[in-house]
């Protein structure tokens, strides 16, 4: 049976550059940040999300203007709830036809910068945690997004913090050398397909 393996890590810690070494060396990975974000362009769930919000959240083409979204949501827990029922669902089920389709894989990588947070952990077989020093998150964060470190440094606060991950995570990978990130995702690969040899 394949193993899920969930991979996760805060803002900034380099998660997607992991998942796709993983995905270069030949492991299946679902980013669930990029499919919500296409489950949000199907028409159906682009009339549920419209219609929690009191003004128009839809761009001329049609589309969600995720960013008045965004900013809808940020301080408002209900509205947000009211979004992640419409849209954390789908994703699931959208994973599950996604894993059957991957289902001759030793194991899948799910990538979700959310999953301790939403408890998807619980939906995984194994936890890979991705992690760098805070200061250079920042920068990262800095360089790839445009925006200032205020803005950052909230989202990091609304975070789960590494300190109460790491003991709910059964792989760390630092990632602050991409060439040394890459050894230990090769290391990572090696010890999940010999557990798998020796069940």
């Amino acid at each position: 049976m394949t193993k899920i393996v969930g991979l996760t890590g805060g803002i900034g810690s380099g998660k997607t550059t992991v998942a796709n070494f993983f995905s270069d060396l030949g492991v299946p990975v679902y980013i669930a940040d990029d499919r919500a974000k296409a489950i949000m362009d199907q028409p159906d769930i682009i009339q549920r999300v419209q219609e929690i919000f009191d003004v128009n959240v839809l761009q001329a083409d049609g589309k969600i203007d995720r960013k008045a979204v965004r900013e809808l949501v940020f301080d408002n827990q209900d509205l947000l709830d009211k979004l992640n029922n419409i849209v954390h669902p789908s994703v699931k089920q959208d994973f599950q036809v996604w894993l059957e389709q991957n289902s001759s894989a030793d194991f899948v990588i799910k990538e979700s910068a959310i999953l301790f947070e939403k408890e998807l952990h619980k939906e995984c077989d194994l936890v890979i945690l991705v992690v760098a020093p805070q200061e250079l998150r920042i920068q990262r964060v800095m360089n790839r997004d445009n925006t200032n470190v205020d803005n950052i440094r909230q989202i990091m606060n609304n975070q789960l913090k590494d300190v109460d991950k790491i003991p709910l995570s059964d792989y760390i990978i630092e990632n602050i050398d991409l060439i040394l990130a890459k050894e230990q995702v090769k290391c990572i690969i090696n010890r999940i397909k010999n557990e798998n040899d020796t069940i």
